[in-house]
């Protein structure tokens, strides 16, 4: 076979490859938003079902609903302050059990490791039935409290496993030179580690606070007698749905773009005004000597 030959064989293999990976692209994204554009969509659709086509004419009337209906209101209130508390538990815990994987031997690292992440695979359900179990013996019955308590057991892996993915990046040398500088265990912490492990504590805050929104099966049998936004939503799948529900989903699209938009802004900025290694350590010794 010629040189020419090979290298139109060649070329058209590799057309063959584009277009097959284009089209891949095209249907990932369609599969991923369209189901996002036509909620959207809905939302601003004069009909009394919640349906983009056939088109009734553009109307705010089911914001003005989502706004006036109270007990979704509620739940939506109740769903946040979970949330909020889940990242405030779940993000020093996952902290906590990076940092203590990373001064373990490998044999042990592997035991703990495995326990740490075991809360992922166990089913939500059972998760939320063990919380309810456990803490009502006690006298903590369900509500908000326990709702926090059962979603952070599964949240703080997650978080664990993001921030120990940025801790293993992490040179150790920065550390053990303040060290050698005189500088203490605590300001080697909060100067040269913590600094380098915040883009990891954003992105687990960001992840904890969505996953326990978005919690159903816990939040199922920790709730008590209140309900959360994936609960009432659930209750009023069984009655019918109505557009509103299509309102409450584009203000959320439209916040977790912003906050992601934030963040990466956030984040460019912060990377631009980094101290340098040498910036930290110095920091770090300077805490030693005002000590």
């Amino acid at each position: 076979m010629s040189a020419d030959m090979r290298s139109m064989i060649g070329a058209r293999q590799s057309a063959i490859f584009r277009t097959v990976f284009n089209g891949y692209l095209i249907l990932f994204f369609a599969y991923m938003f369209l189901p996002l554009i036509f909620m959207s969509v809905a939302a601003f659709n004069a009909a009394s079902s919640p349906s983009a086509y056939p088109w009734q004419g553009f109307t705010l009337e089911w914001f003005d609903r989502l706004f006036e209906d109270s007990q979704m209101g509620w739940a939506i209130v109740n769903s946040t302050v979970i949330s909020l508390g889940t990242v405030v538990l779940a993000v020093p815990l996952g902290l906590a059990g990076a940092l203590l994987l990373t001064q373990l031997s490998a044999r042990t690292r592997s035991t703990f490791y495995a326990l740490m992440v075991s809360p992922i695979l166990i089913p939500g359900t059972i998760l939320g039935i063990s919380t309810l179990i456990l803490w009502d013996g006690v006298g903590l019955h369900g509500g908000l409290v326990l709702s926090v308590i059962g979603q952070t057991t599964y949240v703080a892996s997650y978080c664990m496993l993001l921030i120990l993915a940025r801790l293993q990046r992490f040179d150790y040398s920065h550390a053990e030179a303040a060290l050698d500088l005189g500088a203490p265990q605590h300001a080697v912490f909060t100067a040269i580690i913590l600094p380098f492990l915040r883009p990891a504590l954003l992105t687990a805050g960001i992840l904890a606070f969505l996953q326990s929104f978005e919690s159903y099966n816990t939040a199922l049998f920790t709730i008590g007698n209140k309900t959360t936004f994936t609960v009432f939503i659930a209750s009023r799948v069984r009655l019918g749905l109505n557009p509103t529900i299509n309102a409450v989903g584009v203000i959320m699209v439209v916040a977790t773009i912003l906050l992601a938009v934030l963040y990466e802004i956030n984040r460019r900025r912060a990377t631009k005004r980094r101290p340098s290694f040498a910036a930290r350590v110095t920091a770090a010794s300077t805490a030693t000597a005002s000590a």
